[in-house]
């Protein structure tokens, strides 16, 4: 949590209130950058939410609400589904497996 609070508040002191609207913010995991391997949803879901709260903290509701938080690491068709579930976790950001065949299975 220290780490994207640490990132978040960096983007904090550049933004305008009123910009947050066009922020969209990736999270993954830093042990699953390059691997395939995913972050179990249920500590995706975690790690979004501890992201939401503290924006909602610094921020206010609104901020809080209306900024996309997107899962980036290794979704895959037998994975999306769940993470999808997650009340956190408003999209994806994929990378490598968009360009195999089974990519339109998670959209």
């Amino acid at each position: 949590d220290a780490v994207n609070q640490r990132q978040i508040k960096a983007l904090e002191a550049v933004i305008n209130k009123e910009d947050w609207s066009k922020v969209v913010i990736a999270y993954e995991p830093v042990w699953a950058i390059g691997t395939g391997v995913s972050c179990p949803p249920d500590k995706a879901q975690e790690t979004h939410k501890a992201i939401r709260d503290y924006l909602r903290s610094s921020q206010g509701d609104e901020v809080a609400d209306g900024v996309r938080i997107v899962y980036g690491g290794s979704v895959t068709p037998d994975n999306c589904n769940a993470l999808a579930g997650c009340p956190d976790i408003d999209g994806f950001l994929v990378g490598g497996a968009s360009l195999k065949p089974t990519f339109l299975d998670v959209i």
